[in-house]
């Protein structure tokens, strides 16, 4: 689909996940976060209707302003461009009970009528799973490249790879995984401890053909500021390393 006459976009990267609870909209915003604080201009899609966070770890709340050339985006602190469903409900915590059609019409609409104006990345928040959003997007979307995340457990791992093959599928390029809540570390002694076991993230990458873009830690000062909605403070973004997905997409 053509995106608004206005817009100007570089490259769109989605982030996915094989089912939910791995952290894949943390990861959305880290990935946003990394590629602001590099100089880029970076918007986020939220495309996960029904389960929409992205808002709440920004910290916004002002509504989308309506123009005659369409929907203008809210701008985070760090002016990152963001669109939600939840920044045009009445009340962030209201359900929404929508059918696949309206699922996937408001992701078109998020970018057909959405004025993201220039911008050098687009990052999609997509629901977890293989079904009508993420196909609408891979299908509808021009997307540059998809983002894997996982966690440390073999079912995750398991599931994870449904995703990859779907990707391949439709012909979509796989641009790294990321493995989520990989491990915790002790405060005081700064001893690792692998909650969920040990991580299978850069084996399931390297069997992939992926780029390993990292492991991700269960930090609680992370949950903290995103419950705050003041992700963008959060220090510990070098365990993420975007070089290889940069590089790729030229």
């Amino acid at each position: 689909m053509a995106p608004n006459k206005l817009n100007k976009i570089g490259h769109v990267i989605a982030v996915m996940s094989g089912k939910g609870g791995v952290g894949k909209s943390s990861v959305t915003s880290l990935v946003a976060v990394e590629l602001a604080r590099q100089g880029y201009k970076t918007g986020i899609l939220d495309a996960d209707i029904t389960g929409s966070s992205i808002p709440k770890m920004f910290g916004l709340r002002t509504k989308p302003e309506t123009t005659e050339f369409g929907l203008l985006p809210v701008e985070s602190r760090m002016g990152i461009k963001v669109i939600s469903i939840n920044l045009l409900l009445e009340n962030e915590e209201d359900p929404v009970i929508w059918r696949g059609p309206l699922l996937t019409g408001t992701v078109k609409q998020f970018w057909t009528d959405v004025v993201w104006d220039v911008l050098d990345y687009l990052v999609v928040d997509l629901p977890p799973g293989t079904g009508d959003v993420p196909l609408t997007v891979m299908q509808s979307l021009p997307v540059d490249g998809l983002i894997v995340v996982t966690s440390p457990q073999e079912l995750a791992v398991m599931i994870v790879k449904k995703a990859v093959k779907m990707a391949e599928i439709l012909k979509v390029p796989l641009l790294g995984l990321v493995e989520n809540m990989s491990y915790v570390q002790c405060p005081n002694c700064k001893t690792t401890i692998d909650l969920f076991g040990p991580g299978r993230g850069e084996k399931e990458a390297r069997e992939a053909g992926l780029a390993f873009l990292g492991r991700l830690p269960v930090d609680p000062e992370f949950a903290t500021l995103c419950d705050r909605g003041e992700i963008e403070k959060y220090p510990g973004f070098s365990t993420l390393d975007l070089s290889a997905v940069l590089e790729k997409l030229g």
